[in-house]
């Protein structure tokens, strides 16, 4: 494979002449990398920002829906003895809002902003493998759909996002509730590993020249190191969900059922395996939103890189070393928990360097405050909050007295909202520009950062005085004489306003989207890649991939700006670098848009709904998807077209 040169653009024909060039090569890229229109378009592209886009929005559908049920049932619980829904619904609500917000919500939604903006951030054209992007999508979506039907069919699963065994057994859950459960697990986990792949070898293999290790954007460093937490984790309750669906729910083995033999507490081991580290999997890209928001608005590159790398490993690394935290309550031994405990407090350290760091960069900086800043400030406090509480719920005695109340309802929210959706606002904020060219109203962003800030402190701070008064979590009401009423009652106000944040929100987006103002390639001064392509992107990304002089790309770009040349134009070629250093490599050919990324994903579908209710499924769904795998890699006409003229090019 030949080397791309890296050249600096020199007036070698006159200005006429050379900008007759620019405009032909910019055509030829637009016909190679245009998908086609139509719905038609919709569904074959292979374009890694419309099928982010996608992404984002479908997780957000999810995390309205979700929301939605936690509307309801704050409404239920705002008075003592109210019946607005009945327990078997209020448990299907609870259920499917949980396993909404961390399986359809947060671990896409950070895939989603990864997919979409890592390309960007590192000057490529396209993720690695644009078809298997695609398949996770259409994966992720039946999975969702699947979950959400079975809901509003009154059939929901209804055992907790955590499907503890023996309840989730078949001795106590039957019907198909808890199988819709475990098969919507093994759509999205499906989804996650293929987001991972893509991140991981993007990262790696696709980054600009001159875009070593040392150099990576901090959103893209927690990106990779997301992925392979993904990579080690998400497998784990894949494997778990399947044995218990496909074992003991529909063979009949006794893997989770204590008497033949089984052990309960081993799908507690596997679950939270994954558990855990799935709070840092969504947590660790909300810390890189932070890092890139903090040095766009203090108008300096963020202080303590090299820490703040090593801090965000690190937390990769101990993530690990967590689980049973959850399971302090069960009958592990007091000596092993007493390291558990070690490592959740360990934990905390990493954070605390990221937190200095970007104190010191506001302080040193001359900070704007804008709202998506504001919304890094209100992570700030918000997070530091979850933060002490979980803290106390590291401590052996502590977590037993509060273990299962309401108080561990307002440490998990604290944690999720406030280290992962206040700065997904600011990323919302920050990057619609760049996504739709428009520039969202700052007045009503104003607004939906001031309702959502104080909904979550309404909301949330009050259930830590709810649990320390002994109210247990899950359950749809209460007696008038446990004193509960009037904080529910708070909790609940406090949830409507959160609703309302959420619709000054979508207010704000409808309008904006194609009538705000227009935002240009870089309305923030941004440092990254991303601000030099075009508002929106076009379909290859860059006409001229960058060559990267320094950590904040765009700030440290000398005068004469030297790019790549020698990518063919008449097909979808992307550059190949090395590993460490992203020195040119080699060329690759991109494959072109098809419809078998989609007739996989739905083979998959059929494949895993099957096997709800038979094992047979497992032979019947693997011819069907063992047709469009075939197809997968079977090169078309306009492929094998290209494929002979770049020989015949080689021969002359």
């Amino acid at each position: 494979m030949s080397e791309p040169p890296i050249d600096r653009p020199r007036d070698v024909l006159a200005p006429d002449s050379a900008a007759a060039a620019e405009e032909r090569e910019r055509l030829e890229l637009e016909r190679s990398w245009r998908g086609r229109p139509g719905f038609w378009g919709w569904l074959t592209t292979t374009d890694h920002k419309r099928i982010g886009l996608r992404y984002i929005i479908t997780a957000f559908v999810f995390f309205l829906l979700a929301g939605l049920n936690a509307a309801l049932m704050r409404l239920q619980l705002a008075r003592p003895e109210s019946h607005i829904v009945g327990p078997d619904r209020y448990d299907q609500l609870f259920t499917t809002h949980g396993t909404a917000m961390m399986f359809l919500f947060a671990v896409p939604m950070v895939i989603a902003l990864g997919l979409y903006f890592v390309p960007l951030m590192i000057g490529a054209r396209n993720v690695a493998f644009p078809r298997l992007n695609a398949y996770g999508y259409y994966t992720y979506l039946i999975g969702g759909i699947l979950l959400f039907v079975q809901l509003y069919l009154n059939s929901g699963p209804d055992t907790g996002w955590f499907a503890y065994v023996p309840l989730s057994g078949p001795q106590f859950s039957p019907g198909k509730r808890v199988d819709t459960w475990a098969q919507m697990v093994t759509f999205t986990e499906i989804a996650g590993l293929v987001g991972a792949v893509e991140i991981i070898v993007t990262v790696f293999k696709n980054r600009a020249p001159g875009m070593s290790l040392n150099r990576m954007p901090l959103f893209v460093w927690t990106e990779l190191v997301t992925a392979f937490m993904i990579l080690f984790s998400l497998p784990w309750v894949a494997t778990g969900s399947t044995i218990l669906l496909a074992g003991d729910r529909l063979v009949g083995t006794h893997f989770f059922n204590p008497a033949e033999g089984g052990d309960a507490l081993l799908w507690q081991h596997v679950f939270w395996f994954f558990g855990h580290p799935e709070v840092y999997i969504v947590f660790l890209p909300a810390l890189g939103i932070v890092s890139e928001v903090v040095q766009s608005f203090a108008r300096r590159e963020v202080f303590g890189y090299p820490a703040i790398v090593l801090s965000t490993i690190a937390t990769g690394f101990l993530a690990f070393g967590l689980w049973v935290h959850h399971m302090f309550a069960t009958t592990v031994p007091q000596l092993g928990a007493s390291f558990f405990t070690a490592a959740s407090a360990m934990i905390t350290i990493p954070t605390g360097v990221q937190f200095f760091c970007w104190i010191a960069t506001i302080w040193t900086g001359r900070p704007r405050f804008r709202v998506p800043f504001l919304f890094i400030l209100g992570f700030f406090a918000t997070f530091l909050i979850g933060g002490l509480s979980g803290v106390m719920i590291a401590s052996v005695p502590f977590d037993i007295q509060v273990h299962d109340s309401f108080f561990i309802v307002a440490h998990l929210h604290y944690v999720l909202l406030g280290g992962m959706v206040f700065p997904m606002f600011a990323g919302f904020y920050y990057w619609f520009p760049k996504a739709t060219g428009r520039m969202l109203d700052e007045g009503l962003g104003r607004l939906h950062f001031a309702l959502w800030f104080i909904g979550v402190n309404l909301t949330f701070f009050p259930m830590h005085y709810l649990g320390l008064e002994g109210m247990p979590r899950r359950v749809y009401t209460y007696l008038a004489a446990t004193g509960w009423g009037p904080l529910n009652l708070v909790a609940s106000l406090g949830a409507a306003t959160i609703a309302a944040s959420v619709v000054a929100f979508l207010v704000n987006a409808a309008r904006c989207w194609r009538g705000g103002r227009l935002a240009g390639a870089d309305p923030w001064d941004g440092p990254s890649l991303e601000w030099l392509a075009a508002s929106p992107p076009r379909p290859y990304n860059f006409q001229h991939i960058p060559v990267v002089q320094g950590r904040a790309a765009l700030w440290e770009r000398s005068p004469d700006r030297p790019v790549v040349t020698g990518l063919r134009t008449d097909m979808r070629e992307v550059l190949v670098t090395t590993l460490l250093d992203a020195a040119p490599d080699s060329r690759h050919r991109h494959p072109e848009d098809t419809i078998v990324p989609f007739v996989a994903a739905l083979a998959t579908g059929v494949l895993f709904i099957t096997l709800m209710f038979t094992p047979w499924a497992v032979v019947v769904g693997s011819v069907c998807l063992f047709v469009p795998l075939i197809l997968w890699g079977w090169p078309d006409r306009r492929e094998h077209t290209l494929e002979l003229r770049e020989s015949e090019e080689r021969a002359a």
